[in-house]
């Protein structure tokens, strides 16, 4: 197999690969790894020492490839499918990749504070870094609903590479931060993000994974037993 993902199924930024590689039926062999495990991540330390992932191997090409922008770029560049998750028009390529940013850094960082949170031995919990987390969502979500507001997808009509970035961001932070009555038009958005059958499957292979997420009981019932 060309591309191999080094990954993990309960990782949001793995998810956000994932879709990208389901939209287009990408072929490639998934690694799972526990990063707890030398075992288990020494190969994708050896490919990328920093020890992140999702991190992409293609061997046909010698390429080590990191960041999840950066890997969904390099799939739409070399191994381009029917979905062209990065548009040809400049200037809506420039807002997928804002987008894009503005969902892992303002939606999906705030979200992994918060869980990881969860985490902290007790007695060294940050209630202060937690409650700018909230405050951060909470704002992300204002702006993300003006941006939804007339769109079908983050961007337009065409689901994109950020949309890729919003539905894993927006699957975890409703767990966390459920969406109120003032975001009607990003709640209609995420159901419409849980309809594409990449994010259906990428939410389904998690599943198995959900009793190690560390807020497991505020997941709702309907993403614990079937497809969403």
């Amino acid at each position: 197999m060309t591309l191999t993902l080094y990954y993990h199924p309960l990782a949001s930024f793995c998810h956000k690969v994932l879709i990208a590689l389901y939209e287009n039926a990408t072929s490639f062999r998934g690694v799972v790894v526990d990063l707890a495990d030398e075992g288990s991540s020494a190969e994708l330390l050896s490919f990328w020492p920093v020890g992140k992932f999702p991190l992409l191997r293609d061997e046909r090409r010698n390429q080590t490839v990191p960041e999840t922008s950066i890997i969904i770029e390099y799939l739409a560049r070399y191994y381009p499918g029917p979905v062209p998750l990065l548009p040809e028009d400049p200037e809506l390529a420039l807002q997928a990749r804002l987008w894009d940013r503005f969902f892992d850094l303002y939606v999906s960082t705030p979200m992994a504070k918060i869980v990881t949170d969860r985490l902290r031995p007790s007695g060294e919990n940050d209630a202060v870094g937690v409650a700018e987390a909230r405050q951060l969502l909470n704002r992300a979500y204002a702006v993300a609903e003006r941006q939804i507001e007339r769109r079908l997808w983050a961007i337009g009509d065409t689901f994109s590479l950020a949309d890729c970035a919003a539905a894993p961001a927006l699957f975890y932070a409703a767990i966390v931060l459920p969406f109120s009555p003032t975001h009607p038009k990003l709640a209609a958005y995420f159901e419409r993000l849980l309809t594409r059958p990449a994010v259906a499957r990428t939410i389904a292979e998690a599943r198995p994974y959900f009793p190690m997420f560390p807020l497991r009981e505020q997941i709702p019932a309907r993403f614990l037993s079937a497809a969403p």
